[in-house]
């Protein structure tokens, strides 16, 4: 839901009321992680996805249901093989939870989503079952500071005391409360850290082609140049930032992490070396720099000459890019991409069709045998219609 919030903050200041079907739980391989959200407006506008197409249309509906009725719904859909039945065919399961978004909900998940675009961390607590009128309540919880409630106060301290351990992870995950009531409590938990960052040092047409694969990647992206009348926001308008600075000097005063990305791409000595060896001194998810192999090769010497280690030197990617006979900006931009997610992920970067296993990393169990193929609405969990969500 979160890479959803810009227009989602544009429904909720326009007082439009709409539904989130959120992916709360897959088994086995599906199109698409927990987290993941279409949301539908009364008029039939809809925003983002829970399948990548398998079941969307079931989905669309069922949520254009929930505005009708205002009652949440969860519902599991399973492996269908018949090109005319809805369920996934990728041989996996999703649990989806569907509610409507208004008033006191919406006030909470516009604060929510303010907040991840202020990249604060944030919990999006919302109650999918319990006690009666309980469903459907959210708690946007902060490091100061939470809004909204359950409907319980003895549930609200668990929650709270659960969101804010969570607070700057990133994911979802299902909760179940015990509170003394008949019913248990499940609650949804979604934790959204700040985007990682992608600092793209040089202003040239290579690194706007990165920002922008950057930005559609879901990076905070910073481009940085020394050269002013390059360095503009209208030659780089998918930045977030664009800053006029000595790459090394900006970069000794940025706050990184472990997520943090770095992309060199001025081939040019008294700009890359001494912000490549700023880069190779600190714990990055990535560093990469552009360049041909003479580039490369006098960049090396350059660096030891600077002091940088052989282990250091040995985690730059240079010249960047996985092999694909990139040439153009927009061709390098994907060959960087490309290995970008393979480093991530831990993965070779092969050709799928050269390699056997599963395609998608574990997310969770596997489904059972004998359940084959499901009709959408049905609960795989308890073996029944889904309905209004019944208080368990």
């Amino acid at each position: 839901m979160r890479d959803l919030a810009p227009r989602l903050l544009e429904w909720q200041a326009a007082g439009a009321p709409y539904a989130i079907a959120s992916v709360v739980a897959v088994r086995g391989s599906a199109p698409l992680r927990p987290g993941a959200a279409l949301c539908v407006r009364a008029d039939g506008t809809a925003l983002g996805s829970v399948s990548g197409g398998c079941v969307e249309g079931a989905v669309y509906d069922l949520a254009r249901e929930v505005l009708d009725s205002g009652q949440p719904r969860f519902v599991s859909f399973g492996y269908s093989d018949d090109a005319f039945a809805i369920g996934l065919t990728c041989g996996g399961e999703i649990d989806v939870f569907v509610q409507a978004v208004e008033d006191d909900t919406a006030r909470v998940l516009a604060a929510a989503h303010l907040a991840a675009e202020a990249r604060r961390p944030v919990v999006v607590a919302r109650v999918m079952s319990g006690p009666d009128g309980q469903a459907g309540a959210a708690v946007a919880v902060w490091k100061d500071g939470h809004l909204g409630s359950t409907g319980r106060a003895g549930l609200d301290l668990l929650v709270l005391t659960d969101a804010r351990s969570r607070l700057g992870q990133d994911g979802s995950t299902v909760r179940t409360y015990d509170t003394g009531t008949p019913s248990q409590t499940r609650v949804l938990l979604e934790a959204w850290a700040p985007s990682p960052r992608l600092l793209v040092f040089g202003a040239n047409a290579h690194a706007a082609a990165v920002s922008q694969i950057g930005a559609f990647l879901g990076y905070h992206v910073t481009v940085c140049d020394a050269r002013s009348t390059f360095t503009t926001p209208e030659r780089f308008p998918h930045a977030h930032e664009v800053v006029v600075e000595w790459p090394h000097r900006y970069l000794a005063a940025a706050e990184t992490d472990r997520t943090t990305v770095v992309c060199v791409m001025t081939h040019d000595p008294k700009f890359d070396v001494p912000v490549l060896a700023e880069a190779l001194a600190r714990p990055l998810a990535y560093v990469g720099a552009l360049g041909s192999r003479r580039t490369q090769a006098r960049r090396i010497r350059d660096l030891a000459e600077a002091g940088v280690s052989p282990d250091a030197m040995a985690r730059l990617h240079a010249p960047l890019g996985l092999d694909l006979g990139a040439s153009s900006p927009q061709e390098t931009a994907v060959s960087f991409a490309a290995e970008l997610i393979a480093v991530g992920s831990g993965r070779s970067g092969r050709s799928l069709s050269l390699l056997d296993g599963p395609i998608h990393a574990a997310t969770g169990g596997s489904p059972q045998r004998g359940q084959g193929r499901c009709a959408a609405g049905t609960d795989l969990v308890h073996g029944r219609s889904s309905a209004a969500l019944p208080a368990h």
